[in-house]
């Protein structure tokens, strides 16, 4: 607390220096986005959602604490904070060209489906529509603008599996990987061209789940049966796309925001979401800063807390990926979340929104402990956004409860294990390696080489790791049947690697209830016994500057954690600053990739989707 006091002094001290900007320092800041503290507009106004640059899980923190007003969690804030208002008219929604995920783009259609049913205006105008945002704009929307020189590309939903075999092979690269789970397909993606039928089972079992939902959600939306038979028929030009019924209009963003101001009848247009949003004084901009320094902590008031879980699962430091980035979930930081508001008073209610294909199983169970004291303590909503696949789920079933949308990926519950050896790949290009065990035994000399980089494994070794792989599954197994109260035998039923949609999830007790965060929070307020208008906080795994300097806190944490927590704190700021974000452009396969990358850190046992699985 002292540090942080000594941060905010410094701030507010900065902030008076650079003129008039000392107000936010009144008082200790709140730490995060609240609904009851949400500033509403003063007139009669248009609210302005700009998802033009998307709205992901979480944001990636910079130095001075996570970006604001990004995420999809904030932005759930941002509809239910200013959708009540006498003074709010009208919603204008600016897609853009982003591609929302389909469990997002759900959410948040649905939300903005109740806006319209209570009789206030929604207009959505985009540069080109996919599959994501033409879901939300129709179950959304009550008016559809496309530019003209846009489209709208709803081409169905398939899923793309890579494989890098005949590389490998050519490269001369040894592929050892195991699974347990026929249809977890670990070393499918190594080892062969093409999937598995027992893989190839699975995925298409989810998308079928993912594909009813995605169309039954168009056709509702729009009011028009018959759109579902044209929603797969894609791209379409604006004007065919009109002429077809998926759309009401053809024209220019500024032509559409013009639109529904004279719908709601005034002029003005209010940015709550997205660029634009900052609009407001400039001081607002440093009091973010200062609570970004004065880390997290609440007012006392009782309320529920959202914490974001999204990506690659991973013991230390944030889950690197050769393609770029450092974000993801670490039983470190996310513990030290979960600990804070286990002790927290104030804290009635959690809820987790996971986005994870899983990682590490190590990481996964140690979070998994965390979890189930918290639950012991007050109730802990699971919120599953894209996916809660393999250790995804092994975090979600120490819910109290668990949603998940229709259009999520839930299961994968199953290990894989592995790695590449390069030995003779390198010999290719003249560099040879060579083993001197120190055993004679030849069978004891393999295993000595069980952790190189330059050899395979033989058989005897294989049958070892595979035996140490059946323990972990059986202890994932007993976990879910712990947390979700099933019996063992009951949740084997849909282990062994099998994933599914929302739906389907739900009808085998892998899900309590289907919707989103809004559900989650709503849900999360009921069990923990809180009014309807509770605060919500936010809470980031990040506060920014001050962890940097100061390390992380707790009793857990000696000199030599807390130097070590703040050098890869630098090491990833230096890195998000310096290093191009080239896996944003395949998100998918970073996510992928992050999810193997323990294995390259000395871990040998993952909970994680074998395959990087792209929906679109």
């Amino acid at each position: 607390m002292r540090r942080r006091a000594i941060a905010l002094a410094m701030a507010c001290t900065l902030g008076a220096a650079l003129g008039g900007a000392a107000m936010g320092c009144e008082g200790r800041p709140r730490s995060s986005t609240s609904a009851s503290t949400s500033r509403g507009p003063a007139v009669d106004t248009v609210v302005e959602i700009d998802l033009s640059r998307g709205a992901p899980e979480s944001a990636p923190a910079s130095l001075f604490g996570p970006t604001r007003g990004r995420t999809h969690p904030e932005l759930v804030q941002a509809i239910r904070s200013t959708r009540g208002k006498a003074t709010t008219k009208g919603f204008f929604v600016k897609l853009g060209t982003a591609n929302q995920g389909l469990a997002r783009a759900a959410e948040i259609g649905r939300l903005l489906g109740e806006i319209r049913k209570e009789g206030k205006p929604v207009v959505c105008h985009a540069d080109d529509l996919n599959n994501g945002s033409l879901m939300l704009a129709s179950m959304g929307c009550d008016k559809i603008w496309v530019s003209p020189a846009g489209g709208v590309e709803s081409v169905g939903i398939a899923a793309e599996l890579i494989f890098a075999n005949r590389l490998l092979q050519k490269l001369n690269v040894e592929v050892d990987f195991l699974q347990v789970g026929k249809f977890k397909g670990a070393m499918e993606p190594f080892t062969r061209d093409s999937a598995s039928p027992e893989a190839r089972q699975s995925v298409e079992g989810a998308l079928r789940g993912l594909r009813a939902a995605w169309l039954d959600n168009i056709a509702k939306g729009r009011g028009k049966p018959e759109i579902a038979d044209l929603a797969e028929d894609g791209p379409f030009s604006p004007e065919e796309a009109k002429a077809k019924g998926l759309i009401d209009a053809v024209g220019y963003l500024d032509e559409a925001r013009d639109d529904v101001k004279k719908t709601a009848k005034t002029d003005e247009l209010t940015v709550r979401f997205g660029s634009g949003g900052g609009k407001e004084p400039m001081s607002r901009g440093l009091v973010d800063v200062l609570r970004a320094l004065a880390g997290p902590g609440g007012t006392g008031e009782p309320h529920v807390a959202v914490v974001p879980a999204t990506g690659a699962i991973a013991m230390g430091g944030a889950p690197a990926s050769p393609l770029g980035g450092s974000d993801g979930i670490t039983e470190r930081e996310l513990g030290k979340v979960i600990a804070r508001l286990t002790a927290d008073k104030a804290t009635k209610a959690v809820v987790l929104r996971i986005d994870s294909p899983g990682g590490s199983a190590l990481a996964s169970d140690l979070i998994w402990k965390r979890l189930m004291k918290l639950r012991a303590d007050k109730p802990l909503v699971i919120s599953v956004g894209g996916m809660a696949a393999s250790g995804g789920y092994y975090l979600a079933c120490a819910g109290t409860k668990i949603i998940a949308e229709p259009t999520s990926i839930v299961g994968s519950i199953g290990v894989v294990t592995g790695k590449l050896a390069v030995g003779k790949a390198l010999a290719e290009f003249g560099v040879t390696t060579e083993s001197v065990p120190a055993a004679t035994d030849p069978q004891k000399a393999a295993r000595a080489t069980y952790m190189s980089p330059f050899q395979g494994w033989d058989d005897p070794t294989k049958q070892k790791v595979l035996a140490s792989m059946q323990s972990v599954y059986d202890l994932f197994l007993r976990r879910i049947s712990e947390g979700r109260g099933v019996p063992v035998e009951k949740i084997a039923e849909s282990a062994e690697g099998r994933i599914f949609g929302g739906v389907e999830a739900k009808d085998r007790g892998l899900v309590d209830q289907l919707g989103g965060l809004t559900d989650a929070i709503a849900l999360a307020r009921e069990l923990g016994h809180l009014p309807e208008d509770a605060p919500v906080e936010l809470v980031g795994e990040s506060s920014g500057l001050i962890d940097l300097l100061g390390g992380p806190e707790g009793p857990e944490e000696n000199d030599e954690a807390r130097s070590e927590a703040m050098a890869q704190s630098a090491r990833r700021a230096a890195t998000d600053a310096l290093l191009p974000q080239m896996g944003a452009l395949v998100p998918e396969v970073t996510s992928f990739v992050s999810s193997m990358a323990p294995l390259v850190s000395g871990e040998r046992t993952l909970a994680a989707m074998p395959y990087g699985l792209m929906v679109r």
